[in-house]
């Protein structure tokens, strides 16, 4: 007789310690639909990556205001129309008592981004924002594996809304102080070093390994529909009214800091949701009956295959020269002993992986922080048409994402499938700078291939690469090194996010750009060599034994 799991539950209402928001529906639930049965782990799993989606699409979203912004902050005052208090109250000798029409060039910018060395400015507020990111997702880390992601993510999101809001108070107030906006940056990016480390350890413990390239792919997605989002709402507002363009997008993610802090779960055992080892293998045992392979292994032998794809579960596996770098299978569980900043830089991979996203992710920031003024900058495009046509980069990113996630399932080398991407990406940009500006649908199209192949790899390496290498195989299945280790690889392309815009601010020549991001690209690419090497060499030596 086969033993068929149940997999039908009533939601219960013994979460004692589960956000109040589950509580209030377990208890609505009970009272109101008592024959009501549903697949819990499966609903939490769905709500999890729901939550955690739209979290980090708030996140991206407050991030692009200023990249739209920046167009009209300094822009060619010659072709922009005078307001109504100038061309209807002047008089025509332009005699005193009324408005005194402007008579420089930069009238309509926004002080202090209308002196000449306007670009270096607006770099330093790039570099603000990023340098303090960089620095703080190194702490942000081992912050997070000591306190409760529900809180650390509720706050984190409160405080980034709060200071995105008064980065557009400033117009409202008519703060004029670079000081002002390089403080407001700054504390941003601190605030939203609270995101990535967060997002990743909570799906990362709900989800197993297979598939999870795949699962990482769609699910990263949330960065280029945050992207897109935020160029949106930015360039709704961004001829009218600047202010709106950070105001609205910081009053959103508060409120969405407010829901995920109502019913976001962020471990499986807070409702009853963890599998039990034992009960797993007595399961296995009990179905693998008949004569099947399973009744071969013997009563309580569990294949690594069955329980890969369960969160907590893990196997013994010897370790030797051909085991991969990526996708190991943990050992026996230790006792979660918090992880320090050196055990987890000698893990496997880690470093590699973590300076090939410095270069990888330069080259993305440098798009994400100036794409917009760029295309404004070298075609006739007005400030909104350009922010429209900037969120071809996303959508082609949401597709290399994906991509990426597929093929490095497909094929088991998540190093061979970023440096593929490389490879194309380094002759698309020139493509793009050379080409790019010929025709709007030229422009589109290449621009969209550009976001394919420079996303992926950067998608795949802060998601998939990640959560496998905060749970390689060396740790022992301990369980606080994923937040660690996610925080390391991200902090570091952190820093290389911070260089890029900051020298493209100070290039006064868009070809010494576009060489900058080839170069970076090249280099990430060459940091990667012998991770895939390796990666190779072993599809060569499984060949080898099946041949024999």
């Amino acid at each position: 007789m086969r033993y068929r799991p149940q997999q039908q539950h009533r939601m219960s209402t013994t979460y004692p310690n589960a956000p109040i928001g589950i509580r209030v529906i377990s208890y609505l639930s009970t009272k109101l639909c008592p024959r009501w049965q549903i697949n819990r782990a499966l609903w939490f799993k769905c709500s999890v990556l729901g939550l955690t989606y739209l979290a980090y699409t708030c996140y991206h979203m407050t991030r692009k205001p200023l990249s739209v912004v920046k167009s009209v902050l300094h822009r060619n005052c010659s072709g922009v129309t005078l307001p109504p208090e100038f061309s209807n109250a002047v008089s025509p000798d332009g005699g005193a008592g009324g408005p005194v029409p402007p008579n420089d060039s930069t009238w309509c910018d926004y002080p202090p981004f209308d002196a000449p060395d306007f670009n270096a400015l607006l770099g330093t507020l790039d570099s603000a924002f990023l340098f303090s990111y960089a620095i703080a997702m190194f702490a942000a880390g081992f912050v997070a594996e000591r306190v409760s992601l529900r809180y650390f993510l509720a706050l984190g999101m409160a405080l980034s809304g709060v200071f995105c809001y008064l980065f557009g108070m400033a117009k409202v107030y008519d703060v004029h102080t670079i000081w002002y906006f390089v403080f407001v940056q700054a504390m941003a990016g601190m605030f939203q070093t609270t995101g990535w480390p967060g997002v990743v350890t909570v799906v990362g413990r709900w989800f197993g390994k297979s598939k999870r390239g795949l699962i990482f792919g769609i699910w990263n997605s949330h960065t280029s529909i945050g992207n897109i989002l935020g160029v949106m709402i930015a360039a709704h507002y961004v001829e009218r009214d600047w202010s709106l363009s950070f105001i609205v997008p910081g009053f959103l993610m508060g409120m969405v800091g407010f829901v995920l802090f109502l019913f976001l779960v962020e471990r499986p055992d807070i409702v009853d949701c963890q599998e039990k080892v034992g009960d797993h293998r007595q399961r296995i045992g009990v179905t693998g009956g008949g004569g099947g392979p399973s009744s071969a292994r013997g009563w309580g032998e569990v294949d690594a295959g069955d329980v890969e794809d369960v969160p907590g579960v893990s196997t013994e596996q010897e370790i030797n020269e051909r085991t991969p770098i990526i996708g190991s299978i943990n050992r026996e569980p230790a006792r979660d002993r918090v992880i320090g900043f050196y055990d987890a830089l000698r893990i496997p991979g880690v470093l590699q992986f973590s300076f090939s996203l410095f270069f990888s992710k330069l080259v993305n920031y440098t798009f994400l922080f100036w794409l917009p003024f760029y295309i404004q900058s070298s075609s006739s495009m007005g400030p909104e048409l350009s922010a429209h046509v900037s969120t071809v980069f996303d959508i082609g990113g949401i597709i290399g994402a994906i991509a990426a996630g597929m093929m490095s399932d497909a094929s088991g080398k998540p190093a061979t499938t970023c440096s593929a991407m490389m490879v194309i990406a380094a002759p698309l940009l020139l493509v793009y700078r050379y080409w790019g500006n010929v025709s709007l649908s030229l422009n589109i199209i290449i621009l969209l291939l550009v976001g394919l192949v420079v996303n992926g790899p950067y998608a795949l390496i802060t998601t998939s690469v990640s959560a496998e290498l905060g749970q390689h195989s060396s740790l022992n299945g301990n369980a606080k090194a994923l937040a660690t280790v996610t925080a390391i690889i991200d902090g570091t392309g952190s820093v290389g996010a911070a260089i890029g815009p900051l020298l493209a601010g100070m290039f006064y020549n868009w070809d010494n750009v576009f060489y900058m991001l080839v170069t970076a690209d090249l280099l990430a690419l060459w940091l990667l060599m012998g991770i895939v090497r390796r990666e190779l060499s072993r599809r060569n030596a499984n060949l080898n034994v099946r041949i024999e």
